[in-house]
């Protein structure tokens, strides 16, 4: 899974992108997103920044610059919703949040904090823009934790028959490209959309581009400017409907196109590898097993009121009320309530160090006070603790990931596509393909 810093070393392309209105004497708006606006400035120096990023790597091939100024709009517009949506939900990034996060930044790139500010400085990235690009980086990061915690489920069965496959299995590393068709598409829409993915096809196997450069100039993924690079994946990594054909490709072949949920891909498998064995030597870690009772924070239901609601369970449990059934009464976390807030068995650290310290300090059967997390306020019971084999075990949390992470690729990408599919967004492409000169 895509950590928090390796996104956030990506927000660099779009460092600046609230670009100062002041710089500019004129300026013009390119899109309406909603209740807000995206600027020509913005736009301008959000490109900017994609250019100078990719003109470092020898091997980056950038797509034509109206093409390039399409894409890195579509995803300024993505960002103006998922901030927007974060926003309603209760997510919140302090000033605090920000510095860690650029302390991070600068740690990854060998350099103190102010050596970054410098060297931005000098790449003519104003330092305000890049606090906030990191900002709202940060905000959208949480709404996809937050979602996954919702709506994503992993089985011990479906663990079980991934560590079983992958024994003696194989790793793929892969690129796609997607030509992406909006909710409930006409048939037209679908006939456009299918001639085109097979015109790119068409254009890599008879050898007039490379893949990664059509996935740049043509793949509507957020990662098309990658070449469409979707790294290493094992088996369970990659989604079922398939899994099984890439298992007998070879490297450098094309599968597809595919029709999924977002539209119609091209898959190609770069190149594979042997997994890597498991380490030899057992270490043990402790696991709890636990239930817990989640309120959130949102924009219906303000922190001191979450709080409160949080405060009369825990007093009712106190009173003698069954934990697991105030759970499946009261619970705002979809993927437990129905089971009474059952987590299962879990390493420590599973949930964040917070929920890992508060259950620390119980014993079993004991109930905890109220607390908070990112995720909202919590009181959590401690059911039982037992010693584990830590290497087994890490190597499930590992898989259960791995599985995890699939599944939200793919009901992210729903999910983004029916947020953009309800959102007002007025697109002025005279102005996207006209750049004007960026003040400063």
């Amino acid at each position: 899974m895509k950590t928090l810093l390796a996104s956030l070393l990506a927000a660099c392309l779009f460092a600046g992108s609230a670009f100062a209105q002041s710089t500019q004497p004129i300026d013009r708006i390119v899109a309406v997103v909603n209740d807000d606006v995206v600027l020509q400035s913005e736009l301008d120096r959000a490109t900017h920044n994609v250019m100078a990023q990719y003109s470092k790597q020898p091997n980056g091939q950038l797509p034509p610059a109206d093409i390039l100024r399409k894409q890195v709009l579509e995803r300024l517009v993505m960002v103006r919703l998922q901030v927007a949506q974060a926003s309603q939900q209760g997510i919140r990034v302090s000033d605090q949040d920000v510095d860690a996060a650029l302390g991070n930044v600068a740690n990854q790139n060998r350099m103190t904090p102010d050596q970054l500010r410098a060297n931005l400085a000098h790449d003519g990235v104003d330092f305000a823009d890049f606090r906030d690009s990191l900002r709202d980086e940060i905000a959208v990061q949480r709404l996809r934790q937050r979602y996954a915690q919702t709506s994503i489920s992993v089985s011990d069965a479906e663990v079980d028959a991934a560590m079983s496959a992958q024994a003696n299995g194989t790793q793929y590393h892969l690129a796609h490209i997607l030509v992406a068709l909006p909710e409930n598409p006409t048939p037209e829409q679908i006939a456009v959309a299918q001639k085109k993915i097979e015109g790119v096809k068409d254009l890599v196997e008879k050898g007039e581009m490379d893949f990664a450069t059509a996935a740049a100039r043509y793949s509507d993924s957020q990662n098309a400017l990658e070449g469409g690079d979707l790294g290493w994946r094992s088996s369970d990594e990659i989604p079922t409907s398939f899994a099984n054909m890439i298992s007998n490709m070879h490297t450098g072949q094309i599968l597809g196109p595919i029709r999924g949920a977002s539209g119609f891909q091209l898959v190609q498998l770069v190149e594979t590898r042997s997994a890597a064995e498991a380490p030899a030597n057992a270490q043990m870690a402790t696991q709890y097993q636990a239930r817990h009772i989640l309120v959130r924070v949102g924009d219906k239901t303000s922190d001191a009121d979450a709080k409160a609601k949080i405060d009369t369970l825990r007093a009712r449990i106190a009173g003698g009320a069954d934990f697991a059934e105030v759970a499946r009464e009261n619970s705002e976390d979809l993927n437990t309530k129905s089971s009474g807030g059952d987590l299962g068995w879990f390493n420590t650290d599973a949930y964040g160090a917070d929920f890992g310290a508060q259950l620390a300090a119980l014993q079993d059967g004991q109930v905890s006070a109220p607390f908070k997390t990112q995720a909202g306020w919590h009181i959590v019971q401690r059911i039982g603790t037992r010693q584990t084999n830590a290497t087994d075990e890490n190597r499930r949390s590992q898989i259960r990931e791995a599985i995890g992470q699939r599944k939200l690729e793919e009901s992210w990408s729903r999910y983004l596509q029916q947020l953009r599919g309800e959102a007002y967004i007025d697109i002025r492409p005279a102005d996207v393909a006209t750049t004007t000169q960026s003040g400063g």
